[in-house]
């Protein structure tokens, strides 16, 4: 009689657990003397904690000579199959190209292209703002800090609680669509009527009064109303790059890829997003210099805002084909019911939480310190930038090629920066970001508060020292931005897997309600005061200076301090893990009689699993390590 197990779904006791006991040739003397055969690829389950070879699968469905069909548990079978990487049983494989699934290229190839995109629009987006608020007349790089503070932080505060609203009565489709057309319009109603009919909507008359009845220390903050259609279109780039990338992007990639799959292409997005990089600004410079082939009397910068307004608006629509064409033929894949529940935490809350860690306060340290530092040495050098490159469209140019040679850096540091993780390990690669900052930073501010004794030096190199000052800035910006991305960014979410759950979860968000705020805005605010404080953005430089040194020392030292703590953490998480790997291997060794005694009672771990029907024979012990009887 051949006993056969039935399953429903988990593995499951029999029915009658005395026939088994009764019947012990067919059960443990199978097991005790059959060998496995590892010739059709034997599978190993683990009973107790401990591996055990039952059995293997073949083609002919039979170890013993005459052919007898051997019976196995599927859900066994189905779990051995997917330990071993191998298609469970009755399984039709995937259609795959170049190894991949078919299915899977159905969403990464769009998804990379929409990204392509986005990140090329942002680009174009990003240096056209800087160019329009910092060169327009009557405006200065001063007008940043106050537009970062009192326009983009309130419209941005509105816009994600008008997009919590629509979240609630709109389908997925129709937000997305609902919240990307208007910006689509935006861009291409700005190139087409509102630049070209600036100086009919702009209050200049207005604002040159104000300034006349506040002092010049007020320029900034009515440069905001005396070119306020540049100022929305600063805004709105901004938001592109929060809204756009941020929120419809990456919440269509994680709603349509399982995390097999994010975990393989998403590093790919990162790559492709510097690639993007390089060929929007050469799009950028090639219609900078597009005012070298007009005529006199012609405003060439209107001319090149049409065209890159144009190609934002052709790059917006075809990201919308792209999202039609993922939510039309690709399957999303299914996903459990159950979510964890997510501490909510308000800000005061928040700030008691990072005063509390040590761990947390340094992780803090960290954000805000790159928030100020890089918001500080980005303002002041976009005032000598202007300096250097009155003209929209010579300021255009450079940033066009700055842009590229931000993307070239970064994607080389991409690339490096697996071998400096490895090599270095995680408290270099911390501390790369702000020693890039200082020694940069050192140089930058030295050009500009010592340039006079400097000049005859710095002219025998065919420069000027504010030339020099916005080369030096540029390369500043340029590895501190590829450092940032390659290796500050991995650093800040690696600091957060050795946390226990609690803390790893509100401390992010404590991190994401306080400190990343803070870092933008604190940069800007600390500009503020200076520029009101002593008159302009040059005249603050110094103390600008000053305390870009202190951040970053205050940034080191944190890093330094958070290294000692995340080594110590992870030392104490390899130790567990080498404690309860010596743990797991501990095989008991059963004699004889303890195992007759199991077996008659019916209670071991012999008694207790599946049994095997193959023909009876001598045969020695499998590979379990125990020395069993030959004949029972």
């Amino acid at each position: 009689m051949e006993a056969v197990h039935q399953t429903k779904g988990l593995l499951s006791l029999p029915a009658n657990r005395r026939t088994r006991v009764l019947n012990p040739p067919q059960g443990l003397r199978h097991r005790l003397n059959t060998k496995t055969n590892r010739a059709f690829g034997g599978f190993s389950l683990s009973v107790n904690g401990f591996p055990r070879y039952i059995g293997s699968v073949s083609k002919n469905h039979g170890f013993s000579k005459n052919g007898r069909k051997l019976h196995i548990c599927r859900a066994e079978a189905a779990g051995a199959a997917a330990a071993d990487g191998q298609p469970l049983l009755g399984e039709v494989e995937k259609p795959k190209f170049l190894g991949i699934e078919v299915v899977t290229l159905k969403k990464i190839i769009p998804l990379g292209l929409m990204f392509f995109c986005i990140l090329f629009n942002y680009t174009i987006l990003r240096d056209t703002k800087d160019v329009l608020v910092v060169t327009a007349k009557g405006s200065s790089a001063e007008i940043i800090p106050f537009l970062k503070t009192w326009v983009n932080l309130p419209m941005a505060i509105g816009f994600m609680l008008l997009y919590t609203k629509l979240a609630n009565v709109l389908s997925k489709q129709a937000l997305f669509y609902t919240v990307i057309v208007p910006f689509i319009a935006f861009f291409g109603a700005f190139g087409f009527v509102l630049y070209p009919l600036s100086n009919v909507f702009h209050p200049t008359a207005l604002a040159d009064k104000l300034v006349a009845a506040l002092g010049p220390r007020f320029v900034g903050p009515v440069a905001i109303l005396r070119i306020w259609s540049f100022c929305l279109f600063y805004v709105m780039a901004e938001l592109w790059g929060s809204v756009v990338i941020s929120v419809l992007f990456w919440g269509l990639a994680n709603q349509i890829t399982t995390v097999d799959e994010a975990k393989r292409f998403y590093p790919l997005f990162g790559l492709g997003a510097n690639v993007a990089l390089v060929f929007s600004g050469r799009t950028v410079k090639y219609f900078s210099n597009m005012r070298k082939n007009l005529g006199p009397g012609v405003d060439g910068w209107a001319i090149s805002v049409k065209a890159m307004m144009g190609i934002v608006v052709l790059m917006g629509l075809a990201i919308c084909f792209l999202y039609w064409w993922v939510n039309t033929f690709v399957p999303h894949p299914t996903r459990s019911s159950k979510k964890k529940a997510k501490p909510k935490m308000g800000t005061m809350e928040s700030l008691k939480f990072l005063v509390s860690s040590r761990y947390v306060r340094d992780l803090a340290t960290l954000v805000v310190a790159y928030g100020i530092s890089i918001n500080i040495v980005e303002v002041t050098w976009k005032s000598k930038l202007k300096a250097q490159f009155p003209s929209p469209n010579e300021y255009s140019s450079f940033m066009g090629d700055f842009s590229t040679a931000t993307g070239i850096a970064t994607f080389t540091m991409m690339l490096l920066s697996q071998w400096i993780f490895d090599k270095y390990g995680w408290g270099v690669a911390a501390t790369i970001t702000p020693t890039v900052l200082l020694l940069t930073g050192v140089g930058f501010f030295s050009l500009i508060l010592f340039g006079g004794p400097m000049a005859p030096i710095i002219g025998q190199l065919g420069m000027t020292p504010l030339l020099a000052a916005v080369y030096v800035g540029a390369l500043q910006n340029i590895f501190s931005k590829s450092a940032k991305y390659s290796l500050f960014d991995p650093c800040k979410e690696m600091a957060y897997i050795p946390l226990d759950e609690e803390t790893k979860v509100k401390g992010k968000a404590a991190i994401d309600v306080v400190c990343n705020p803070l870092g933008k805005s604190g940069g800007a605010l600390i500009q503020q005061f200076m520029i009101l404080t002593f008159g302009s953005l040059a005249n603050s430089t110094p103390y600008l200076g000053g305390v870009l040194l202190v951040i970053v020392f205050a940034w080191l030292a944190a890093a330094r301090s958070l290294d000692s703590q995340f080594t110590a953490l992870r030392r104490e998480e390899e130790l567990e893990k080498e404690m309860e790997n010596r743990a797991a291997v501990k095989i008991p060794v059963l004699s004889e009689k303890e195992t007759n005694a199991s077996v008659g009672s019916g209670n071991g771990t012999l008694a207790t699993e599946s049994a095997l029907n193959q023909t009876t024979g001598d045969a020695s012990s499998s590979s379990s390590g125990i020395t069993k009887p030959r004949n029972i």
